[in-house]
């Protein structure tokens, strides 16, 4: 482990330690000291607390939650609050709604049965009932660095070092990182985990998948008028404002006449110019969604990559001392826009075969009957009934697209499916030259519906500390002005939802790139989205980012 590590890390050993305070790993956690209660677990949570880095939606199916904790309704558990009484799509144009039918789709697609509230509060709800159960749970402690003993299997992790300065000098309130060893070590980052990404080059987890992709979503909370509060509605929405990419929004009513709106951008566009954000903001102003929020006020806002990618992405899930579960895999469901109960599914079938493990004396070797385990589960029954909805949009847009999709998931549905699963390519490799397309023009914002990046990150509650070494690292500093601002126009100005990254000097005729890493909101979309793969987003110091209240 170095002699770094000897000399100046404290050590502290787990039977289990688990990456990530999400559903995924508070669910493995759970499920670990259900079956076994000797087994000593932690969680380390880069957060400042539990649920404070949760982003999602969220309507919630309950179905791996009735397999953890079945009485969940009777012991206080906040999503409990809000049952979907009321589904609808809609397909916009910039005037109007149509309606599809409820019986154009898929029984899937129904949201009869599920739930919707704010997944944060579901995952500190868990992080009770994991801490009743004796899991030791650390937020504000970032996995920094994955270790790994003499024969290549990971051992566990090391948190990152506090009091370290910009210029990388030791502050007086130095203190090095902490390591956490472990027989078996989980990885439940989320979408595009740093450590995750690592793994997967190490070990070839991805040799014989599809590469992963993604969308960038971004939320917004609204207390509205009482009077336009139906409790349990749910509204999901294609078609308008895209017209260069797919995507769609949301809208759900929750408990307390709040609203959690929503629009998801697939980072799979070309048009250099597109704007993410800007499509959120104008698509409130339709004339349906505006009349919802009219008189209401905006309480919160945040963002995160969403894995988009299907069963064809999902990765080898095992290797020799750990495994990967919840959205560091890729258990999205992107028709149905959920992924919190296939997550929490592996994570309970990751922990069913460490506890299985452990008992027959084993330790730091590959989880062999995982993987075939996620594959006999409705986690792989289900995603291969979608599988090829994504890509069949991205392949032939949003129209033509939505009908092959939902003729195949039918198909699927009626065991009667296509016997091919369709491609994917990196969304890096997808943008284009900027003379080859047209600037879009975006409205102003109007400060009442629509806002802009930097009121909005005020309201996602994000700090970090100033003086550290700023956490979004260029591989070659010369990139972004060499070859991102002439060819692409810098389209790190426009995919970050947050404002970090800015040209200045232009009208001095001496650009470079401005890293804003205060404003960073986690959400990753510049480690997928850079077209050359130069930004690489690592764990800043412990507890910075967003701090998120009830999303």
């Amino acid at each position: 482990m170095g002699e770094r590590a000897m000399s100046e890390r404290e050590s502290m050993e787990y039977d289990v330690v688990i990456v990530g305070g999400g559903p995924a790993g508070l669910a493995a956690s759970i499920r670990l000291k259900q079956l076994n209660p000797e087994v000593s677990v932690c969680i380390l949570e880069k957060g400042s607390e539990v649920g404070a880095h949760i982003l999602s939606g969220a309507v919630v199916d309950p179905k791996a939650l009735n397999e953890l904790i079945p009485d969940w309704r009777e012991q206080g558990c906040p999503m409990a609050e809000t049952k979907v009484t009321d589904n609808w799509h809609w397909v916009l144009t910039s005037k109007r709604k149509f309606a599809l039918p409820h019986a154009f789709m898929p029984p899937l697609m129904s949201n009869h049965g599920n739930y919707t509230g704010s997944l944060g509060n579901l995952c500190r709800w868990l992080a009770g009932q994991a801490e009743n159960l004796g899991v030791e749970i650390f937020p504000g402690f970032p996995a920094a660095e994955i270790l790994y003993d003499d024969k290549g299997s990971v051992r566990g992790v090391a948190t990152g070092d506090m009091g370290i300065a910009r210029d990388g000098s030791r502050k007086p309130d130095y203190q090095p990182g902490m390591e956490l060893l472990a027989k078996y070590t989980l990885f439940a980052e989320g979408a595009r985990g740093h450590l995750t990404k690592q793994l997967k080059h190490k070990f070839n987890l991805e040799a014989d998948c599809q590469p992963q992709v993604y969308g960038i979503g971004m939320k917004e909370l609204w207390d509205i008028d009482p009077e336009k509060h139906v409790p349990g509605r749910v509204i999901h929405t294609q078609g308008w404002p895209l017209s260069d990419a797919w995507g769609g929004g949301f809208l759900y009513h929750q408990a307390n006449n709040q609203v959690a709106l929503g629009f998801v951008v697939a980072l799979d566009y070309a048009n250099p110019h597109l704007f993410p954000f800007e499509e959120f903001q104008r698509w409130k102003q339709h004339p349906e969604i505006r009349a919802i929020l009219e008189g209401g006020r905006r309480v919160s806002y945040g963002a995160r990559a969403i894995n988009e990618g299907g069963w064809q992405s999902v990765p080898k899930l095992a290797f020799p001392g750990g495994a990967l579960v919840g959205c560091s895999a890729g258990f999205v469901n992107v028709p149905r826009i959920k992924g919190s109960h296939t997550a929490m599914k592996s994570g309970m079938l990751a922990a069913e075969s460490i506890v299985a493990a452990l008992g027959a004396g084993r330790s730091g070797d590959e989880l062999v009957d995982y993987q075939p385990a996620v594959n006999d589960s409705w986690i792989a029954k289900e995603l291969k009934l979608v599988q090829n909805a994504e890509p069949a949009i991205a392949k032939f847009g949003g129209d033509y697209g939505t009908i092959l999709g939902g003729i195949d998931m039918w198909m699927r549905t009626l065991k009667i499916g296509l016997p091919i699963s369709m491609k994917h390519h990196p969304d890096n490799g997808t943008i284009g030259r900027k003379d080859l397309y047209a600037p879009i023009a975006y409205p102003k914002p109007d400060g009442v519906i629509s806002f802009d990046r930097l009121s909005s990150v005020f309201l996602s509650n994000t700090n970090h500390e100033e003086d550290q070494p700023v956490h979004l690292q260029l591989r070659d500093p010369e990139v972004p002005i060499s070859i991102n601002l002439p060819l692409y126009d810098a389209p790190e100005q426009r995919y970050c939802p947050a404002g970090v990254y800015e040209i200045v000097g232009r009208e001095e005729g001496n650009p470079k790139l401005q890293i804003n890493a205060q404003n960073c909101v986690h959400c990753k979309t510049c480690d997928i989205k850079d077209p050359t793969q130069n930004i690489n987003w690592v764990t800043p110091e412990g507890g910075g980012g967003p701090n998120y209240p009830n999303m």
